[in-house]
């Protein structure tokens, strides 16, 4: 089973902060890390404040190492092609940015309920949804909606890092040599059928209407 993104119960600082104001500041700190992140050098701060923010909240190494394994993958392709086509210094801010960016969206799953954050998200929205269309006799937006809508993109998380971990872990059983086809095939299917079983349940509980 997988640990990425599960809710860790604690008192922390980190763990108090409530939901709507932590999830402000995640924006705040992704984009500040987009537009700061400028070359090789300032990775290095902005990685010594996830560290800093991990340690506050008590999440050990092992579990803050947990939130990044399912991307290094990723990473290795993403950093090979801006390497060869842009240069080693832009590899590695847009690497480290994605994995900055990564590991402060895990520390908030880590230490937020997720109800917590979808009744956030309902809150925040809550104007949006008094918002009228032309054409439309709903509200322009539906909080409850996007809050659905941001539950299952929470929980999808870790759903396909479980697949791809179980791929791995079958593909080692079996002593074969790392094949790319032999690895995403069935990544791809299982995650298709993952999609179709939560399509169905979906539109069991009237949520296509």
């Amino acid at each position: 089973m997988t640990t990425l993104g599960i809710y860790r119960p604690g008192t922390t600082i980190v763990h108090r902060v409530p939901a709507g104001p932590k999830v402000a500041l995640l924006v705040v700190l992704v984009v500040a890390v987009t537009a700061a992140v400028r070359s090789p050098w300032h990775v290095i701060p902005a990685a010594a404040v996830v560290v800093g923010l991990y340690a506050l909240a008590r999440i050990g190494p092992r579990a803050a190492l947990d939130q990044l394994r399912p991307l290094l993958w990723m990473m290795v392709i993403i950093g090979a092609f801006q390497w060869i086509f842009t240069g080693w210094q832009r590899a590695v801010v847009v690497c480290g940015s994605l994995l900055v960016a990564v590991a402060l969206a895990a520390l908030v799953s880590l230490t937020t309920r997720v109800s917590d954050m979808l009744d956030a998200l309902t809150r925040g929205l809550a104007p949006l949804g008094r918002l009228r269309l032309p054409g439309r006799t709903r509200g322009a937006i539906d909080p409850e909606r996007v809050a659905l809508v941001l539950a299952m993109t929470i929980r999808a998380v870790p759903l396909l890092a479980g697949i791809v971990r179980q791929v791995s872990d079958a593909h080692k059983a079996r002593g074969a040599r790392f094949s790319l086809r032999a690895f995403a095939v069935p990544v791809v299917v299982g995650t298709l059928m993952t999609a179709d079983a939560m399509g169905e349940a979906l539109a069991a509980r009237g949520a296509d209407d």
